[in-house]
């Protein structure tokens, strides 16, 4: 009897050590973002990840966007950085993937990817070898955000052209509104309204002249889109040229502003911070009446895993989780980002209304197109932008010195 005891109990014991060495050998990934505003969600994916993977525990740290390539680039060529690290896209893809950083990724090793659009997945490839090194998060979609309250009680209507987009605008500052919050004080918003107000103007047609070189940034349509945003910059912020990035944010948010020129991204923090805010979106405005209106998309960035990582089997699995539908169709509808899986459900109203507007698209350009070498088309926009809209230089001007830049390096721009 007391030998049956003592087995029991040391059968016990044993099982209690056996538990605490599985507690004990968890893996423990750590995931590294920019994306501090979206730190809840991340948080709350994660706990469902280790309900299905409880071996496996994530450590979600963020950085400041405007440091956070610096910080990731520093430690990934120490051989540190995170296991699971969240990249950015194109250009700036290729500045951590090229030293050989990343992991590459295909079908055996992540069969999701068969469920993702080849235009995601050009975005996370590597132009030199042609393999993907990421898992793609977003579809980013630059559009003009309205205030449906302003717009109502002012008896205004969305605008289709860009007459109209005057007139409502003119409208509204008759009646002490700020048409726009916009300010211009942070370089690289310039780009985004850019994107947000002059793409139906744009069209697709000049963007594929300018790849294939039949035409350059000095061509006529885009010396007069700049010339068209010259104009109706005076009904961004009052004193826009002081107005930066948050404070532009603050202001739309605050009700202050009835329009936003900027990303679909916007939507998720602008409603988190005022959940009252009734908004709503339209695609650039046209020239004229009849032309395709359009809005400027791009692949934000994606997942990835850091190549020097001891638990790459443990971050494959997060990674392959950040690829389903299920995620895809959270993310969608909790942070009112585009997920490019297949097979999402878009539950939320205005988020529904952006998909649809994506469907009528041209490349967000400098992003997708130039900002794979130096100086990048993206910094060459948004400082010769923001000289233009503060009187520093001729829409012409501001055209001649992004070309100048871009030919540097762009061959069919050296004919």
């Amino acid at each position: 009897m007391k030998l049956t005891r003592r087995l029991l109990l040391g059968a016990a014991a044993g099982g209690y050590l056996l538990s605490a060495g599985a507690a004990m050998a968890k893996t423990e990934l750590t995931f590294w973002s920019w994306r501090q505003e979206d730190k809840a969600f991340y948080n709350e994916i994660i706990k469902k990840f280790q309900e299905k993977e409880p071996e496996i525990s994530v450590k979600f740290e963020t950085y400041a966007p405007e440091n956070y390539q610096t910080i990731l680039s520093t430690a990934l060529a120490a051989g540190r950085g995170p296991d699971v690290i969240q990249v950015r896209a194109y250009g700036n893809l290729e500045t951590i993937a090229t030293p050989g950083y990343l992991l590459a990724l295909d079908k055996q090793n992540v069969p999701e990817l068969a469920n993702f659009p080849e235009a995601s997945l050009a975005a996370e490839t590597l132009r030199s070898d042609g393999k993907v090194y990421a898992v793609p998060f977003a579809m980013q979609t630059q559009l003009v955000v309205y205030n449906k309250k302003i717009f109502k009680d002012n008896g205004l209507n969305p605008p289709k052209t860009w007459d109209e987009l005057m007139s409502v605008a003119q409208a509204l500052k008759a009646k002490n509104i700020s048409p726009f919050a916009n300010g211009t004080a942070t370089a690289w918003q310039n780009e985004t309204i850019v994107g947000g107000l002059l793409s139906s103007m744009l069209g697709k047609q000049f963007e594929e002249d300018i790849v294939s070189g039949k035409a350059n940034f000095t061509d006529p349509r885009f010396v007069n889109a700049l010339t068209k945003l010259k104009d109706v910059s005076q009904y961004f912020s009052p004193n826009f040229t002081g107005v930066d990035y948050p404070s532009s944010q603050q202001l739309f948010v605050a009700g202050r502003g009835a329009m936003f020129a900027g990303g679909s991204y916007e939507i998720a923090n602008f409603k988190n911070q005022n959940p009252t805010l009734d908004l709503g979106v339209f695609s650039a405005p046209v020239l004229k009446a009849g032309d395709q209106a359009l809005v400027a998309t791009y692949y934000d960035g994606g997942y990835a895993v850091n190549a020097k990582s001891d638990k790459k089997d443990a971050a494959l699995k997060f990674v392959r989780f950040l690829a389903t539908p299920e995620y895809g169709t959270a993310f969608t509808n909790q942070l009112k980002n585009l997920s490019p899986i297949k097979g999402i459900k878009i539950e939320d109203p205005i988020t529904q209304e952006v998909a649809k507007l994506a469907e009528n698209s041209m490349s967000y350009l400098m992003l997708v197109r130039f900002r794979y070498q130096e100086p990048s088309g993206s910094v060459l926009l948004q400082s010769n932008v923001q000289k233009m809209l503060a009187g520093q230089q001729t829409p012409e001007q501001a055209a001649a010195e992004i070309n100048k830049g871009i030919a540097t390096y762009y061959k069919p721009f050296q004919k």
